[in-house]
C-alpha cells in the first residue's frame, strides 16, 4: 500500500497576517479546529500546540506577532460541509503559506478546491500537476 500527499502553495502579493488568512476562509465555510491546533516553530521542533477555541483571539495574535514573523507557523482548518479540512502552514515574512489536507484519499480534491475558491482574488495559488504553473485567481 502506498501513501500519497498533496499540497496546495499559495503565495501572497504582499504580506499577509494568519488572521486575515483564517478570517478570509471563513468566509467560504472554513474555521478553525476544536480543539485549536497550532504550532510556532521557533526550535526547530515543529511542536504543536492545543487549546479551546474561545483563546482563538489571543492565539491568532501570537501567531501574527512581529517576534514570530521569523517563523514558520500553522493552524488547522476545517470545512464542514466538505467534512475535510488540514494544515495551514504560513513560512517566515507571511509571504507565502501551504495547505496540506488531511482527511480520505476521496476529500484531498475537494480540500484544494475549497480552498482555492475561498481564497480567490486575495491570492497567488501556484500548484503543480507535471507543470508548475502560478495564476491569479
Amino acid at each position: 500500500m502506498s501513501s500519497r500527499t498533496a499540497d496546495i502553495d499559495f503565495t501572497f502579493a504582499r504580506e499577509a497576517t494568519v488572521r486575515t488568512i483564517v478570517e478570509a476562509l471563513a468566509t467560504s465555510g472554513w474555521s478553525l479546529e476544536e480543539p485549536l491546533s497550532y504550532m510556532i516553530n521557533d526550535n526547530d521542533l515543529y511542536d504543536w500546540q492545543s487549546t479551546t477555541n474561545d483563546h482563538t483571539g489571543k492565539v491568532l495574535a501570537l501567531l501574527d506577532a512581529p517576534e514570530n514573523a521569523k517563523y514558520h507557523v500553522a493552524v488547522c482548518v476545517y470545512h464542514a460541509q466538505a467534512g475535510t479540512g488540514g494544515q495551514l502552514l504560513f513560512f517566515p515574512h507571511r509571504t507565502a503559506c501551504s495547505f496540506s489536507p488531511t482527511g480520505t484519499a476521496a476529500g484531498l480534491g475537494d480540500s484544494g478546491v475549497y480552498a482555492a475558491r475561498a481564497a480567490a482574488g486575495v491570492m497567488m495559488v501556484s500548484y503543480s500537476t507535471g507543470v508548475n504553473r502560478a495564476r491569479r485567481l
